[in-house]
């Protein structure tokens, strides 16, 4: 990045910080605070360590330094501004939850579009919701588009807040989908028999009411309703493909399905083996698809800094923004995320790599060189590295 670039886009986040409300984090004085300034060097230069009262009043800081990224820890300290952790004093830590949408298996980099990858990386942050709200029951979360490629989850639940590593890496591998066995899954129910005589019989079940058996047993309903609805000879060669299931297997699961249906309904495996097979099989998929791609490190880290929600991105010139519950399905970061500081002017700028680009519900294909854009179209491409600022 050239000099004239990196002081245009310093100055133009000053103008966007003399505007912004900032709200610090609950218990701002006992976090660290660390920043990223618009240094020349090759790079970036982290400034941590630091605690409120070494920056001074918040708002005047974020005008007065201009940053390009500001970050504080999700960890609260007795000395947050030690140079140490381990004189810090780690007292708790919100229970954070990151999505990339570059490290998410359903995109395609190089393939998708910036607005694809973000829409899928909002799918995502749905389904972690879905296991934050519905399995553990967590009540207060905060949200946030990164202003970057994903979202930020803040769990600050009282009995989450002192767990360590290891217990963190549990609800990691929970949301994963990491060494659930399927059995496990499975609930029973006493069948037939009577005190003093043999021992009753027990059907399984899959749970219908929460947790990844749940999960489970709504797409192998969702499956068997739509075999139900083929001919013989579709649903059998639909069936036959998981593996293990022949024919003759494949007959029994759709006669299961045409005829008991309801048993599926109350997610009873015990109608014919056929049935748990398939139900075992169904289950792979729904581990592979619907759990939550987070960022396992960031989670399991008690010390991580993570971005604060108001300021601005400086590899794309958006903002962080935090989301209430309501707000995620209309929510679009390449218009909502967009700064109206930026919206307005046009700006010279020189574009290094050009391309499609999509900014605030407008679609442009830009060429290299020189010319005239939005100012939020060009502060977007300077700090994604994709122009540099140009000669008025």
């Amino acid at each position: 990045m050239e000099e004239r670039t990196r002081a245009y886009l310093r100055g133009r986040f000053g103008d966007y910080y003399r505007r912004a409300e900032i709200t610090p984090p609950p218990d701002a004085n006992e976090r660290e605070w660390g920043y990223i300034p618009w240094t020349s060097s090759p790079g970036t230069t982290m400034v941590r360590h630091k605690s409120l009262l070494d920056l001074g009043e918040l708002e005047s800081f974020l005008e007065r330094e201009r940053p390009r990224h500001v970050y504080f820890s999700a960890g609260r300290y007795d000395d947050p501004s030690a140079s140490s952790m381990s004189e810090k004093n780690w007292r708790s830590s919100d229970l954070v939850f990151d999505l990339d949408a570059d490290h998410l298996p359903s995109v395609t980099l190089g393939e998708d579009s910036y607005a694809e990858m973000l829409a899928k990386c909002k799918d995502a942050l749905m389904r972690l919701l879905d296991f934050l709200e519905d399995d553990f029951g967590f009540d207060d979360l905060t949200i946030a588009f990164s202003g970057g490629r994903g979202y930020h989850v803040h769990v600050r639940d009282a009995g989450v807040l002192e767990l360590e590593s290891d217990a963190r890496r549990e609800i990691v591998d929970y949301v994963r989908g990491i060494g659930l066995e399927f059995d496990a899954l499975l609930d029973e129910e006493a069948v037939g028999g009577e005190a003093g005589r043999k021992s009753p019989a027990h059907n399984q079940y899959l749970p219908t009411d929460g947790g990844w058996g749940r999960r489970v047993h709504e797409r192998l309903r969702r499956e068997l309703e739509e075999v139900r609805d083929l001919d013989e000879e579709a649903a059998i060669e639909r069936l036959s493909e998981y593996e293990g299931i022949g024919e003759k297997r494949a007959r029994a699961a759709w006669n299961i399905a045409r005829e008991r249906f309801v048993e599926i309904e109350r997610g009873n495996l015990s109608a014919h083996p056929v049935v748990k097979t398939v139900a075992e099989r169904v289950a792979t998929e729904v581990l592979e698809t619907d759990d939550a791609p987070i960022d396992e490190p960031v989670t399991t880290d008690t010390n991580r800094l993570i971005r604060l929600p108001g300021t601005l991105h400086g590899g794309s010139g958006l903002a962080v923004v935090r989301l209430a519950r309501d707000e995620l399905a209309a929510f679009d970061p390449l218009v909502d995320a967009v700064p109206e500081t930026f919206v307005g002017h046009d700006i010279t700028v020189e574009v290094t790599e050009g391309g499609p680009v999509e900014l605030l519900g407008d679609s442009f294909t830009l060429s290299e060189g020189e010319q005239s854009v939005p100012e939020h179209l060009g502060v977007f491409l300077m700090a994604r590295g994709r122009a540099e600022k140009g000669q008025e």
